[in-house]
C-alpha cells in the first residue's frame, strides 16, 4: 500500500512539473511599482526598493528578486540578487532536479541584471525601517536555501517566501515564472 501511494505520489508530482511548462511567455511585461503598505511619499523618496521580477531564459525562465537603492534619477545603486536555481551552469542537475532535489545557490545568476531579458516585474518601494527588515529576511532565507527541485522547492516557492514574509498573497508555485510575477502582483494590489 505504502508503494503504491509513493508511485502516485511521484507521479502526481511529476505531471505537475510537466504541465507547468506547457504554456508560453508573453512579450516583456510593463513594469509595474508599488508602495509598502503605509510607506508615505516622502518615504519613498529614500529610494530603498524590493523587485520582483523573472526573465526569459532557454527553459520555462527564472523568478527571483532584486533589491537595494535608487539614485534620484532611477537608477538602481548597487543592486543585490536573491534567488534560488540548481547550483551549476552544468543542465545534467537541472534535468535531475525536475525528479529529485539538487543542491542550490541563492545568488545572482546570468542574465538577471541584464534589462533585455526580462519578462515581468513589480518593484515595491520601501522606507529604511522596512528595507532593512526585508534583507534580513532574505539574508536568513538565503542561508536556509540548500536544494532546488522543479516541483517542490523552485524559484518561484523561492519568491514566495520573501513575498509572504512581507505580508503579501501568493500564487501556485508551478506557474511559469512570467506569470507567477504578474499573478503576484495581481494578487496584492500592485
Amino acid at each position: 500500500m505504502t508503494r503504491s501511494r509513493g508511485r502516485i505520489s511521484f507521479a502526481v508530482l511529476a505531471a505537475i512539473a510537466v504541465t507547468a511548462c506547457q504554456s508560453q511567455d508573453k512579450g516583456p511585461q510593463p513594469r509595474f511599482v508599488s508602495s509598502y503598505a503605509g510607506t508615505t511619499s516622502q518615504q519613498r523618496d529614500q529610494g530603498y526598493f524590493i523587485e520582483f521580477r523573472s526573465r526569459y531564459a532557454l527553459s520555462y525562465g527564472h523568478s527571483y528578486v532584486i533589491f537595494g537603492r535608487l539614485s534620484k534619477s532611477g537608477a538602481m545603486i548597487s543592486p543585490e540578487v536573491a534567488g534560488l536555481a540548481p547550483a551549476t551552469s552544468d543542465t545534467a542537475p537541472y534535468v535531475i532536479g525536475h525528479l529529485l532535489p539538487v543542491p542550490a545557490e541563492t545568488g545572482v545568476s546570468d542574465g538577471d541584471l541584464e534589462e533585455q531579458y526580462r519578462s515581468a516585474s513589480w518593484r515595491v518601494m520601501l522606507t529604511e525601517a522596512e528595507y532593512r527588515d526585508v534583507v534580513a529576511k532574505i539574508r536568513k532565507l538565503k542561508s536556509e536555501a540548500r536544494f532546488w527541485q522543479a516541483s517542490i522547492y523552485n524559484c518561484n516557492a523561492f519568491v514566495a517566501d520573501i513575498a509572504r514574509s512581507m505580508g503579501y498573497k501568493t500564487p501556485g508555485i508551478w506557474l511559469r515564472p512570467q506569470q507567477f510575477i504578474t499573478r503576484l502582483r495581481e494578487m496584492n494590489g500592485g
